[in-house]
């Protein structure tokens, strides 16, 4: 598997062979971000989180496409040592990304240091790990208001219900057996305090 473009576009991405493990095919990686470009994310200033990261393969397409900074999260620790390989490979500054080896849903358990603009969410199919991903990248505040979610899950997924309301729709595709939902995150507004009148 290769990066489709920008810097390190052509260069090869490691992947590990295992259960759950399906790394985005090409196709579905340039509708990924034909579909953020099209909404008008800016790369050079976005932070990206890249959860059940596997081989990394979306986090580095928008490392390669000018990404101010990506972290990684990737509980497997073979993967995480191969998505640490390729990032070594491609010789990518260490001021520009962060690996975690850690469970998902306990690291977005804890309140967010920061906020990102655009999540990529892959969880392995069957285990319908989706909703409490999104509800805890929720509630610790791990997306910017106006961010963009992005998730790669089973065609017959169903997520009826089960995602917070402030995600609004964008875009729903399938792609043979894999389907993408794209959110954006609008944060509802406070309720304006009536001016006071002027007798």
């Amino acid at each position: 598997m290769r990066v489709i473009a920008g810097t390190y576009g052509g260069r090869e991405i490691r992947t590990v062979e295992g259960p759950g493990y399906r790394p985005a095919t090409a196709k579905v990686r340039q509708a990924v971000f034909s579909m953020l470009e099209a909404r008008g994310v800016d790369w050079s200033c976005a932070r990206v989180l890249d959860l059940f990261a596997g081989s990394g393969s979306l986090g580095i397409e928008a490392l390669s496409r000018g990404a101010q900074t990506v972290w990684f999260v990737e509980k497997n620790p073979r993967a995480a040592d191969c998505l640490r390989g390729t990032l070594r490979d491609l010789r990518v500054p260490e001021s520009c990304f962060r690996v975690f080896q850690a469970d998902l849903l306990k690291l977005l358990a804890r309140p967010a240091k920061e906020a990102f603009d655009v999540l990529f969410i892959d969880p392995p199919y069957g285990l319908d790990l989706l909703p409490p991903a999104l509800l805890k990248a929720v509630r610790g505040d791990w997306i910017a208001p106006e961010a963009f979610v992005l998730a790669e899950v089973e065609a017959r997924a169903d997520l009826a219900g089960n995602v917070p309301a402030q995600l609004i729709p964008q875009t729903d595709r399938l792609y043979g057996q894999t389907r993408i939902i794209l959110w954006q995150n609008k944060i509802p507004d406070s309720p304006s305090t009536p001016a006071p009148s002027i007798p």
